[in-house]
């Protein structure tokens, strides 16, 4: 038999190389995702204000974008009022 570290998940398998399959595997120990849970936790208050803040940031910006679409679409309004007969501008659907 011989061994084999697997490229993904770096456990050593055993094959036999008669009948070619895989007779044992070892896992490899993992190391704790979290090993001070204090600092941690410490970590995650912090982010409570965070997310606020980026809450708080995206709500003024979405009362503000329905303000921002109407002066756009008054300003194209104007320019098609003032030259009909051009044509229409192109679309991002038609650019492919």
């Amino acid at each position: 038999m011989f061994e084999i570290e697997c490229p993904c998940c770096q456990a050593i398998l055993k094959v036999d190389p008669e009948t070619r399959a895989v007779i044992a595997h070892t896992v490899p120990e993992r190391p704790l995702p979290i090993s001070d849970l204090a600092a941690e936790v410490a970590k995650l208050k912090g982010e409570g204000a965070r997310r606020e803040e980026v809450f708080r940031k995206q709500f003024e910006a979405e009362k503000s974008h329905g303000k921002v679409l109407e002066k756009k679409f008054e300003e194209l309004f104007k320019r098609a009022k003032e030259n009909p007969d051009a044509p229409p501008p192109p679309r991002d659907i038609d650019l492919d």
